[in-house]
């Protein structure tokens, strides 16, 4: 696989060489420091693959990686960015692979491995904390007596035994249990329940929860 590494820092550059020398089906095809070269050095020698950081320099390297749509050459980010907006910008933009900076020697070469195979690379760390965030900004759109509410619900309790341990109607509990549902896209209150339990909200017994499942269903 050929290779062009666009980075505007010269160790990084020679380190990132050095490691893509580790493999004999990897070239480096050549090096640049700016979109305007990178380019000019695509065009010249073709690449399979191109890294990119994000910075370099003045310039963008989302400039770069707009200009490649059409191009045979794939893209893969390699940057110390774990900004939400850079991600989702390189992800829109077309880019095949998502890189940190401080990834290791071998998580670097899997990812290009993959790419070359026209798999996309994203970087698990990075997803993880993505996923975590959108997991918790569902949570945040609860009211407190939401919370409650789903707390009860994680603990097995009927729309009764939730009324009386926290001293509202039942109808009330029912409002509560539908907004839940919908704010956090599930389709039954026991999926909630299990959202709440994987979430560390409230401990339940499984066979409980099952069994009030069947009842609750007709009674939300």
């Amino acid at each position: 696989m050929k290779i062009v590494i666009v980075e505007d820092h010269p160790l990084v550059r020679k380190g990132l060489t050095a490691v893509l020398s580790l493999e004999s089906n990897l070239e480096v095809a050549g090096e640049a420091e700016t979109v305007e070269a990178a380019l000019e050095l695509i065009m010249n020698t073709r690449p399979d693959l191109a890294i990119v950081d994000l910075k370099l320099g003045s310039q963008s390297g989302f400039d770069l990686i707009d200009r490649l749509k059409g191009m045979a050459c794939r893209c893969m980010v390699l940057t110390s960015s774990m900004a939400e907006a850079d991600f989702r910008r390189a992800e829109q933009a077309g880019a095949d692979g998502y890189v940190l900076k401080e990834a290791l020697p071998e998580e670097l070469l899997l990812a290009i491995k993959l790419v070359g195979r026209g798999k996309k690379y994203f970087d698990p760390g990075l997803m993880e904390m993505l996923i975590k965030r959108d997991e918790d900004d569902e949570f945040g759109k609860l009211t407190p007596k939401e919370m409650e509410v789903l707390i009860g619900l994680g603990e097995g309790l009927s729309n009764q035994g939730m009324a009386k341990k926290l001293v509202v109607t039942e109808f009330t509990v029912k409002k509560h249990v539908s907004q839940i549902l919908q704010k956090l896209n599930v389709n039954d209150r026991t999926q909630a329940a299990l959202l709440a339990q994987a979430k560390g909200l409230s401990t339940f017994c499984a066979d409980r929860l099952i069994d009030d499942a069947m009842v609750q269903k007709y009674t939300m």
